[in-house]
């Protein structure tokens, strides 16, 4: 007897990374103490989400041309300041009515200009690299690595005026490139390893995603309460739409702009950074770290459905289509070669 677990899934927006994600998230709510009472392996599967990436950066890797080179730097940088520049601006507004103490009271009380910065500014990796593997194109994936520089505190602190402070020494640059540009090496010197590697991608991403669910505590979501819910909404809606804009504005689809509309899970430890760096922000940290986590598992949830569906009804984008018009020209050629 065949169960048709696949196709279940499957028929999930994202659901090969929602249902691990969500099940994950599940287990390390319900049952936190799983990865350490059965340990070995099965303990790594709930903690194993960097070594996971760090194959999946050298797969994904394998399968993008030199040739796309510009196109990453361009994706990824507009991607980049897109949502850098929606944080900014909004800090900038925000900042106006508030300052740097949170709202003391009301339906909106422990709301700040840094929590409302943390969580628009840092875009989750992992979850970008994972839906554009599923949705995307190779290329896509590796407009991550300019994007990379949204993590960390830095940008935080830059748009809310706090100077002095780098988060991003050159070897972590290159070290969360370095896989990648292995990666390319290898599959640009030999197509058999390209292919080889390639083949990989897809089966990583459900590993990758319960890795993921599994260092979400959903109960954040409730400390959090509607006002957490409601600002990681707001992540996915305003960021959403302006990344959605920009990336069509430059040729691609908008699917890549909409899985970057998420807030990245170390972008939890930046209010207690920035406070930590400048007193004037202590008293907004606690609250905005609640806040921040929310936001987390909010766009974690709601990102991948809506990747799935906005790719569902885009089609290609004018650099995809040319790109496979290239690829079948070249075909052509070498067949009559």
């Amino acid at each position: 007897m065949q169960i048709p677990i696949k196709r279940a899934i499957e028929s999930v927006p994202g659901g090969m990374m929602v249902v691990p994600l969500a099940l994950g998230a599940i287990i390390a709510t319900l049952f936190p103490a799983t990865p350490k009472f059965f340990g070995s392996f099965t303990g790594a599967l709930f903690t194993g989400s960097l070594p996971i990436l760090a194959v999946f950066y050298v797969c994904m890797g394998a399968s993008i041309d030199f040739k796309a080179t510009p196109y990453i730097l361009k994706k990824g940088g507009t991607l980049l300041a897109t949502k850098v520049g929606i944080a900014a601006l909004l800090g900038i507004i925000v900042g106006q009515f508030l300052g740097e103490a949170p709202v003391s009271a009301g339906i909106f009380a422990g709301l700040s200009t840094l929590a409302i910065v943390a969580a628009m500014n840092d875009t989750n990796g992992g979850l970008y690299m994972a839906l554009m593997g599923q949705y995307g194109q190779p290329r896509d994936v590796g407009a991550y690595t300019v994007m990379t520089l949204e993590s960390g505190p830095f940008l935080t602190m830059v748009t809310l005026g706090v100077a002095g402070l780098s988060a991003f020494e050159w070897p972590v640059l290159v070290g969360a490139i370095l896989p990648l540009l292995v990666g390319m090496i290898i599959g640009n010197l030999d197509r058999e390893m390209r292919d080889f590697l390639s083949r990989a991608i897809p089966v990583m991403i459900p590993f990758f995603a319960f890795a993921l669910g599994a260092g979400l505590d959903l109960t954040k979501v409730w400390q959090a309460g509607i006002l957490g819910l409601g600002l990681g909404v707001a992540v996915v809606v305003i960021t959403g739409l302006a990344l959605f804009l920009a990336d069509r504005a430059i040729g691609g689809n908008g699917v890549a702009g909409v899985a970057a509309a998420s807030t990245a899970g170390n972008a939890a430890a930046v209010p207690a950074i920035v406070a930590a760096n400048n007193p004037a922000y202590a008293e907004a940290a606690p609250a905005a770290t609640i806040l921040v986590s929310a936001c987390v598992i909010v766009t974690a949830i709601l990102v991948p459905p809506l990747t799935a569906w906005v790719a569902r009804r885009v089609g290609p984008g004018r650099d995809a289509a040319a790109e496979d018009a290239m690829a079948q020209g070249t075909g052509a050629e070498g067949r009559r070669a």
